[in-house]
């Protein structure tokens, strides 16, 4: 098992717990590949393990019994999934999986359980996380309810490129529709949009960042407050940038 140390791990997390705390995690700790599509959480099946995303993009995909879905929140290198654990639920109907491949750092469900009934400052500090994601979905439904398609997609990029590296983003047309709801051929129009005031460049599986000033203004009110609550309640900013 691999020596893991709290200063160069890439997860934000990870990087803010207490010394202590990683110490309850670290020796059962081990760093994995996260290819494309893996499931990081299954629906309606516990969780065998908490995963500490590093590099990657995850996707959390809620499904109506008549197989509507639809995504409702990212998980990158400031997250980790298999959090409705922590409010002491065992499953939950959402899906978790790998939208952009990635790495992570696996700890084993029984043993982050166990930290958190021993430490109670270790739990107070994932409830807080769990706040923020709770956020983020809640922004989510408004932006859904009182935003138009292209300052949707303007928002969805910018949590993207907030969460994987450089101005490339690796996403496709099935997942943009995905992110908003609606049909492929309704995501090259949205794109079209942003490409028109010169705010990204699109080609096929890619979407280049032209100017991300420009994408945030677009988005206008539907984007920040979740990505602000993460920096106050969690001390560190969930986007480097």
């Amino acid at each position: 098992m691999p020596h893991f140390d709290q200063s160069t791990v890439e997860n934000t997390l990870l990087k803010l717990l207490s010394v202590d705390g990683f110490a309850r995690l670290s020796g059962e700790m081990e760093r994995v590949d996260l290819p494309l599509r893996h499931v990081l959480v299954a629906s309606d099946v516990p969780s065998t393990h908490v995963c500490f995303l590093e590099r990657g993009l995850g996707s959390m995909v809620v499904s109506s019994t008549d197989e509507e879905a639809v995504e409702i929140g990212h998980i990158g290198p400031e997250g980790a999934s298999g959090m409705h654990v922590v409010l002491a639920v065992e499953t939950t109907p959402t899906r978790t999986f790998m939208q952009v491949a990635g790495s992570g750092i696996m700890v084993p469900m029984e043993t982050f359980q166990r930290a958190l009934a021993d430490d109670p400052e270790m739990k107070d500090f994932f409830l807080r996380y769990v706040h923020t994601t709770v956020l983020q979905l809640a922004h989510s439904a408004l932006a859904n309810a009182r935003y138009n398609m292209h300052e949707r997609l303007a928002r969805w990029i910018l949590m993207c490129h907030d969460r994987l590296e450089g101005n490339n983003l690796e996403i496709t047309h099935e997942f943009l529709a995905l992110m908003l709801g609606v049909r492929r051929s309704g995501v090259t129009n949205e794109l079209h949009v942003l490409e028109g005031v010169h705010a990204i460049r699109s080609t096929r599986g890619n979407v280049r960042i032209v100017d991300r000033e420009k994408l945030i203004e677009i988005a206008g009110g539907c984007y920040g407050v979740p990505e602000r609550e993460y920096e106050k309640v969690l001390g560190l900013p969930l986007c480097a940038r």
